[in-house]
């Protein structure tokens, strides 16, 4: 268990962290937005440039771990949408409740989380992890969101359009394919250009604890609590439930293969808590208050969840 505490207390006692100094004042919550920013556009793009194009191709593309992802992510999404239609009530409800329970935190709390647990793969696990969101499971959830919207300003196809377009044009996204393309292209990065990326990929972990931390402070917790247990479950459980199911199934009849450490690593990918940015994406919809319950809620227990999986799995 020391070995499983040894992977989890830093992660979390970093968010602690953050939850204090913003808490206490002492990092003024105004500057967190900033901080974000830094690790969404500066730190995590160079991350993933540095993750893929310093390595061969075959390194890099898992076709077998993006299935079990893939298939593990979208089976969630419409599970809950389901489940959800008959305890959520409205539409909106129902859609932003769903996007929830299949939309795991893998930067800001799944990278540090893999660097401790698999330092030689977290890198490319999280390129993988991006490209099966950015290019699938993110724009259907948005998709989903935006379907439930009674009024449209916008033909169907133009909005799912723009925000496939919204979601492939973010740094991350672009550094993620940009490293892609130099890996596959086997063009030789500069030596000076590796320390940049390298030296700016190295603030990513610590500083993305932290801002989650000093995020929860101060979240409008006003909703209906019992639809945020249910969401903060389907993240916690259900997910990684059917991400294990699916990698057990496709395995058993030869469909992929997976390396031990790839396939403890996908089923620990879909047990992160919420992706940070949910209550923003819900506030659209009215339903951010429910939202912030759910990833206040994921966020503490997860804690539990995710150092039992690690004690089962490893």
């Amino acid at each position: 268990m020391s070995d499983i505490l040894a992977i989890t207390f830093p992660i979390y006692a970093a968010i602690a962290i953050g939850y204090v100094v913003v808490r206490k004042g002492w990092l003024p919550a105004s500057g967190l937005g900033v901080l974000g920013l830094y690790v969404l556009n500066i730190a995590l793009p160079a991350l993933l440039f540095n993750a893929v194009a310093t390595r061969d191709i075959s390194e890099v593309f898992h076709p077998g771990y993006l299935l079990v992802f893939l298939i593990g992510g979208l089976l969630t999404l419409a599970v809950s949408y389901i489940w959800f239609s008959l305890t959520a009530g409205s539409s909106p409800r129902r859609a932003v409740a769903a996007f929830g329970s299949a939309s795991p935190n893998s930067g800001f709390v799944g990278y540090p989380v893999m660097l401790l647990a698999f330092p030689d793969l977290a890198g490319v696990i999280l390129a993988l992890n991006f490209l099966a969101e950015a290019i699938i499971l993110i724009p259907v959830g948005l998709v989903l969101m935006d379907l439930s919207k009674e009024d449209h300003s916008a033909p169907l196809l133009r909005r799912i359009g723009r925000i496939f377009w919204g979601v492939l044009t973010r740094p991350m996204v672009l550094g993620l394919l940009l490293g892609l393309a130099v890996s596959l292209l086997q063009i030789p990065v500069p030596d000076p250009v590796t320390r940049l990326v390298q030296m700016l990929a190295a603030s990513a972990s610590a500083l993305a604890l932290v801002v989650i931390g000093g995020s929860l402070v101060g979240l409008p917790l006003k909703g209906n609590r019992g639809i945020a247990t249910q969401i903060a479950a389907g993240k916690l459980l259900l997910h990684p439930a059917l991400v294990a199911a699916t990698a057990a199934v496709l395995m058993g009849a030869g469909v992929v293969v997976l390396p031990a450490e790839l396939h403890v690593a996908v089923i620990l990918s879909a047990a992160m808590p919420i992706i940070g940015i949910y209550p923003v994406l819900a506030q659209e919809h009215g339903q951010q208050g429910i939202a912030a319950l759910a990833l206040l809620g994921a966020t503490a227990l997860s804690f539990i969840t995710l150092s039992g999986l690690l004690h089962w799995l490893t």
